[in-house]
């Protein structure tokens, strides 16, 4: 049976298709299932942003086929993790929760490399192209210890 990991973030188009596509790159295929969704219905069908595609494909992943997904309760009986990447993010999808057991798959995605922080990812949308490239930065580096973990707990 696949572990079931989903990304979340504001629209789906910048901060979630990333992860989704970092993260899926450094897990075994069909071991793991990435995904990726927003708290908002703008985007739903959409690629990702063209920004993130091209910050993506910069490190040779390519995350244009994804399309955009719409954060509904029905994920949390479906996904065994909820990644979500700022706290407004958090708050959202928590407060669609039906049980302690589904609060409990959702976590903020730099908690991995700030335990007890609370730090966001930074939403890049309105900004450069620099800002791409310093989520996926931020995303790089804390896939890396969440697939680590992830790896050990489901090997």
């Amino acid at each position: 049976m696949s572990v079931k990991i989903l990304m979340v973030c504001l629209g789906n188009i910048c901060r979630s298709p990333l992860a989704e596509g970092i993260l899926a790159s450094k897990l075994p295929k069909g071991k793991f299932i990435v995904d990726s969704a927003g708290t908002g219905n703008w985007h739903v069908g959409k690629q990702p942003d063209d920004r993130s595609i091209a910050t993506a494909k910069k490190h040779g992943i390519d995350i244009s086929s994804q399309r955009g997904n719409y954060f509904t309760p029905k994920y949390f009986d479906i996904y065994d993790y909820i990644f979500v990447m700022d706290n407004s993010n958090y708050d959202d999808v928590v407060s669609l929760a039906k049980t302690d057991e589904h609060k409990k798959k959702v976590q903020l995605i730099l908690e991995e490399l700030f335990p007890g922080d609370n730090v966001d990812v930074p939403d890049p949308y309105y900004g450069l192209q620099n800002g791409f490239d310093m989520v996926f930065e931020m995303l790089d580096e804390t896939t890396d210890l969440l697939a680590k973990k992830l790896l050990e707990k489901h090997s």
